[in-house]
């Protein structure tokens, strides 16, 4: 059996199972397992596969089928140019949270804090692109956090990166100030939840809900950035596509000005920032 063979019969058992783009993950998932680059798979695909190969791209094509993530069923995810290892316990990274990073390198920095850092793709990646800067990460999780120390290793990032445990704020030490605050809360209201694709059922569930209306994260984010921000620092967040007018109201009530609205490439609202300002007494 060649790589092709295995591939057709992928293909067909992954479009029955309702698949997006069946194709596209049983390629991903047949490099994976031949150890190739997706770009050289077509090189090899008339290539005959061993019993073992195929018995490990079958077991995979299943799982994929009962809608487990690519990216779990691999073990990383391309995140901004980089791999990141992805398991069950951190979300996935996502193309639109791009758009944050990319907001976030808009401004020089040296420090940065990343609230609920998950795999750590957000702030390993500034610290990645800022050779000279520093960063605290934090999460609820310890499933979690040992994800993004293990990203920060293979990143070769762990002598300018600290984690800690803890909600939000709670493991951040009262005098800390950063340059920049940036976060990938959850913000899909509860009520929502039924309606997500099967996928995210494989992906921890307090990444992606507060169990309310999608905004308490973002309560107790404004509410404590300017405690921990350096004056003329950053606050820099992603959002769910309808709430940018609730989180900006938000940033405005907690002393946060130049809010700002940025859309992903489909148009659609996905980051707001804002800047700490201190008031000068006259």
């Amino acid at each position: 059996m060649s790589g092709t063979d295995l591939l057709r019969r992928a293909v067909t058992q992954l479009r029955a199972a309702g698949i997006d783009d069946p194709a596209r993950d049983a390629r991903r998932l047949l490099a994976h397992v031949l150890d190739q680059p997706p770009g050289r798979l077509t090189l090899v695909m008339a290539d005959p596969v061993t019993d073992a190969q195929a018995d490990a791209f079958d077991a995979l094509i299943t799982r994929r089928a009962g809608r487990e993530p690519v990216s779990h069923l691999i073990g990383k995810r391309a995140f901004h140019g980089r791999d990141f290892l992805v398991t069950a316990a951190v979300l996935d990274p996502r193309p639109e949270t791009e758009i944050l990073v990319n907001q976030s390198l808009e401004a020089a920095f040296s420090t940065v804090l990343d609230l609920g850092t998950g795999s750590g793709c957000i702030l390993l990646t500034l610290l990645a692109e800022r050779p000279k800067a520093v960063g605290l990460a934090t999460d609820l999780s310890d499933a979690a956090l040992a994800v993004a120390r293990r990203n920060a290793a293979q990143l070769g990032l762990l002598d300018r990166a600290d984690f800690a445990p803890g909600a939000w704020f709670d493991p951040v030490p009262g005098t800390a100030r950063f340059d920049l605050i940036v976060s990938n809360p959850p913000y899909i209201a509860r009520d929502e939840m039924p309606a997500l694709a099967p996928e995210l059922a494989h992906e921890p569930r307090m990444a992606l809900t507060d169990e309310a209306d999608g905004l308490s994260a973002y309560r107790a984010i404004a509410a404590g950035a300017s405690r921990h921000l350096v004056p003329n620092g950053r606050l820099v967040v992603e959002i769910g596509p309808t709430q940018a007018g609730a989180v900006g109201d938000l940033f405005l009530a907690h002393g946060l000005e130049n809010v700002s609205v940025h859309a992903d490439l489909d148009g659609r609202d996905r980051v707001v920032s804002g800047v700490f300002l201190p008031q000068i007494d006259p």
